[in-house]
């Protein structure tokens, strides 16, 4: 059984939330929360395996109660729901250390499907939202000089995999994967995995 804690100020959002993951049969609700202070109370209590997190809150936001998160060393996946699409509000939340990203307009199944995924260490996000993550256009290398082998790791990568499972199928150790990712993020001009498997859809290598 999953575990899932709801963080939105509004109640009938919360209620809604509870009905549907409730109703599944893997998933479960243990606690609620109206802001982003409550919700660092909350998770710090209950310990749940993921955390549904809303932007836009009276007090403390959902951005800051993630660093808060964070900084206290409660590390559950967070995935943001929330109406906002902006890239600049969709990479402060990945930046803050949201492993996901869906908008409010999303169907009950795909936010069930997002819970899932970040439990079992993927990163969920909308398609709406993707591009906001990937490079800018002046930023992002114009044909990246990328090794086969980082092409290799970067494409796992694409495909959800830990530096584990990566090692095991190319045969090689989890320092060598960690130093190939680090040659890949630097060619890509990106600084994180969701970021790096973005880029590596958009161009194709999957």
């Amino acid at each position: 059984m999953t575990t899932v804690v709801v963080v939105d100020d509004h109640r009938l959002v919360r209620a809604g939330l509870r009905t549907i993951i409730d109703a599944s049969s893997d998933l479960r609700v243990v606690g609620e929360a109206g802001d982003g202070a409550e919700a660092v109370a909350v998770v710090g209590e209950v310990a749940p395996d993921v955390v549904l997190m809303d932007l836009s809150m009276p007090g403390v936001d959902g951005i800051e109660a993630i660093r808060r998160l964070r900084a206290t060393g409660a590390t559950p996946p967070v995935v943001v729901l929330t109406s906002f699409a902006e890239a600049d509000r969709v990479r402060d939340a990945v930046e803050a250390g949201a492993i996901g990203y869906l908008l409010k307009d999303s169907e009950p199944g795909d936010v069930l499907d997002a819970v899932r995924a970040a439990a079992a260490g993927h990163a969920p996000l909308d398609p709406r939202v993707a591009r906001a993550l990937l490079p800018s256009a002046e930023r992002r290398p114009s044909g990246p000089a990328l090794s086969d082998r980082e092409r290799e790791v970067l494409a796992h990568v694409a495909r959800g995999q830990a530096n584990k499972q990566i090692a095991r199928a190319l045969g090689i150790s989890e320092r060598t994967v960690k130093v190939h990712l680090g040659n890949v993020f630097r060619q890509l001009g990106v600084g994180d995995r969701t970021s790096a498997a973005l880029w590596a859809r958009d161009h194709g290598i999957d």
